[in-house]
């Protein structure tokens, strides 16, 4: 990373609390946000439908090359700390990960029954892809390897039970001083949230501060059962990492 910046590139699938952690980077004094880079160039290459697929496509960059060259490079505000919100599922084959080399790379991770219940509010009948659970555990496995060392793996649940610790466990480890700030922001969203939070930041936007733990679904169908079967190894095998 150039000019002395320091990034936090954060991994999680969807519906991982996501939104409200990068809230919690964006009321700091000395950081600038990017809300999940890659998305419109997933949305191109796979040819997925997505809710908002066109708007996105039309108001985001779409080419990959560029995004990643992006993601290596200062942000246009010129502050000092860069986070950026990415969705594992979005890093498809064949994507430039280069930048990664550069960056605190972060992986944000929560229990499939919540994920799968909360995603299923926004777009019916997820798939194992959609939750980005095998793509996770991937990434952090290829990023152990380039940079010989574990990457930080955090969990949303702790963070709702104990918002100033853990984000002050987070800060540490990463090498930057928590404020106080990062536990709360504006209602209503953010200036730098991506076309798609319209449909899928309603919660959040509404939200002033970090909410209370989620208790686990109880009333998950039988096809949710099973998806969540599948994605729970993959959520164990960060889990044993978690700060």
């Amino acid at each position: 990373m150039s000019d002395n910046t320091k990034t936090i590139a954060m991994w999680s699938g969807p519906r991982n609390l996501s939104t409200a952690l990068m809230y919690a980077f964006a009321a700091r004094s000395d950081c600038a946000i990017w809300d999940e880079p890659f998305y419109a160039p997933y949305l191109a290459a796979t040819g997925i439908d997505h809710p908002m697929r066109a708007q996105i496509l039309a108001n985001h960059e779409t080419n990959a090359d560029q995004v990643a060259q992006a993601c290596a490079k200062r942000p246009l505000s010129g502050q000092p700390l860069f986070y950026q919100k990415h969705m594992t599922l979005h890093m498809v084959e064949g994507f430039d990960r280069r930048f990664m080399q550069a960056c605190d790379n972060v992986f944000l991770i929560r229990h499939p029954a919540l994920v799968i219940a909360s995603y299923e509010k926004k777009r019916e009948a997820p798939s194992l892809d959609d939750i980005g659970f095998v793509q996770q555990l991937a990434l952090f496995e290829e990023v152990r390897q380039r940079q010989g060392c574990r990457p930080l793996v955090i969990d949303s649940q702790d963070i709702l039970t104990n918002p100033r610790q853990s984000l002050s466990r987070l800060c540490d480890a990463v090498g930057i001083a928590f404020e106080e700030r990062m536990l709360s922001w504006p209602q209503g969203g953010h200036k730098d949230d991506g076309v798609w939070a319209t449909h899928w930041y309603e919660a959040v936007h509404r939200s002033r501060g970090f909410a209370s733990p989620t208790p686990m679904p109880e009333d998950l169908s039988a096809e949710s059962l099973a998806l969540m079967a599948k994605a729970l190894p993959y959520y164990e095998a960060l889990a044993a990492y978690k700060l």
